[in-house]
């Protein structure tokens, strides 16, 4: 059974002294076939002309991404390792919020293919991504 507080916890506790910390992202929301996340836009995130950078927008969309495969498997027998993602960045922002949400396109045993869409608080599209990831064993550390 889908525990949504469980899993938000899971992905908030994973970022801590990350990128996903850096960048000051955080889950949501969840449910079986979707996870959602939010990044703040400011001077941390921007490029040279004060606009949402589009690495930022992709570093949101792979962090989401990867994590919404942590649902999928069982993360103590799985790792997961983003192979591919590209990006459509739509739409400028310069200050506010944006919200990444993953939405499963292909659930296999060794890959997962997710579509993340990257909106503003008015819910327009600001970047589309796709996002190809494989699920590997875990080894022994």
């Amino acid at each position: 059974m889908f525990d949504k507080d469980k899993m938000l916890q899971l992905c908030n506790d994973w970022s801590k002294n990350t990128l996903m910390e850096t960048l000051e992202i955080e889950y949501i929301d969840a449910g079986e076939d979707f996870l959602t996340a939010k990044m703040p836009v400011n001077p941390r995130v921007h490029q040279p002309m004060g606009l949402l950078h589009g690495g930022a927008s992709v570093a949101l969309a792979e962090s989401v991404g990867s994590a919404a495969s942590i649902m999928f498997v069982n993360p103590e027998k799985s790792e997961v390792r983003g192979i591919e993602i590209s990006a459509n960045h739509l739409k400028a922002k310069r200050d506010g919020m944006v919200y990444a949400t993953a939405k499963i396109v292909h659930k296999g045993r060794s890959i997962h293919l997710w579509e993340i869409r990257i909106t503003d608080e008015n819910d327009s599209l600001v970047c589309l991504c796709k996002l190809t990831n494989m699920i590997l064993p875990r080894k022994e550390r």
